[in-house]
């Protein structure tokens, strides 16, 4: 006798990893996934500095994405622990979703990446090649040959070409990594999108202000940190917050002429945050002197890294 009423088919639910260099695309990835701005994107390598976690949830699955910092040589401290954020990541993954730039895979003529590929190639946990900027002239046939060659890496489940900007095969992206995502029960409620703090994101929005208005060194010598953050029941919430710099000169610069700079920073940051959080801030904006912050480990611990 068989059950005329047959079980709903299990519900899957796992961890990815969003990995890669520099610039490849990857929060501008995440955003795409998730329909909104979750992750700060600029025009400049290594604006990721923390794991971002945002999670998708449809009827059948729930993914939680994390994307990574760039993968690099480290210089500094900070930057050992902005690797030790994408090495912690990857072990607790479910699948590794390797972003490659399209554009600069196609001038070396090959998706192979030592630096990148030693961090997971080893491992037992499925990796997708993810072959982004397909967008790009002349990149649409260039990228035949670089998706044979990472199925015939052996390191690759699968290989997908993207226009993360674009939002073009990203729903393709995601139902494959779904399909190598394992069966179990949700772990967050289906209309949560991260576990992270709002003073988490409004940081990293400040942070975003800095990298738009900055060149050269200044940016990379920068952090912020929420001091106060208040939910007020009436009127505008407030926000407290530091610019970390490591020496006086560059507090000078994020300053500017007469306050002008640290202005245009504030104005640039307090729309954005207000955007997020769909709610009208005060914001006030300090800056600080911490001398080589950046290669200090209590300092870095301070700061969350």
């Amino acid at each position: 006798m068989t059950d005329e009423h047959p079980s709903p088919a299990a519900t899957r639910c796992g961890t990815v990893a969003i990995i890669g260099r520099p610039n490849a695309g990857k929060s501008t990835l995440l955003n795409a996934i998730l329909g909104l701005k979750l992750s700060i994107v600029t025009d400049k390598p290594q604006t990721t500095r923390k794991r971002v976690l945002g999670i998708h949830t449809t009827d059948a699955a729930q993914i939680i994405f994390v994307d990574t910092p760039g993968v690099i040589q480290p210089r500094y401290k900070l930057q050992r622990s902005m690797m030790g954020f994408v090495d912690e990541t990857m072990s607790e993954a479910d699948v590794i979703c390797v972003v490659v730039d399209a554009v600069k895979a196609i001038k070396r003529g090959s998706i192979r990446d030592p630096m990148v590929e030693r961090r997971f190639a080893e491992g037992k946990i499925p990796a997708i090649l993810v072959l982004n900027k397909m967008d790009a002239v002349g990149v649409k046939i260039g990228v035949l040959p670089l998706l044979a060659e990472a199925q015939a890496s052996g390191i690759y489940k699968k290989a997908i070409a993207i226009a993360a900007q674009e939002n073009t095969y990203v729903t393709d992206l995601v139902d494959m990594l779904t399909e190598l995502a394992p069966e179990g029960e949700f772990l967050y409620e289906p209309d949560q999108l991260s576990t992270l703090p709002e003073r988490f994101f409004v940081a990293e929005l400040i942070r975003e202000a800095i990298f738009e208005q900055f060149r050269e060194e200044v940016p990379y010598a920068t952090d912020v940190e929420v001091r106060e953050f208040k939910e007020r029941e009436e009127g505008k919430w407030y926000v407290l917050a530091d610019i970390v710099v490591e020496r006086d000169t560059q507090k000078a610069i994020i300053i500017g002429a007469k306050g002008s700079a640290l202005k245009q920073i504030g104005e640039t940051a307090r729309a954005a945050i207000e955007q997020h959080l769909n709610h009208k801030v005060y914001l006030e904006l300090y800056v600080k002197v911490k001398q080589g912050w950046r290669d200090d480990k209590n300092q870095l611990n301070n700061l969350g890294y």
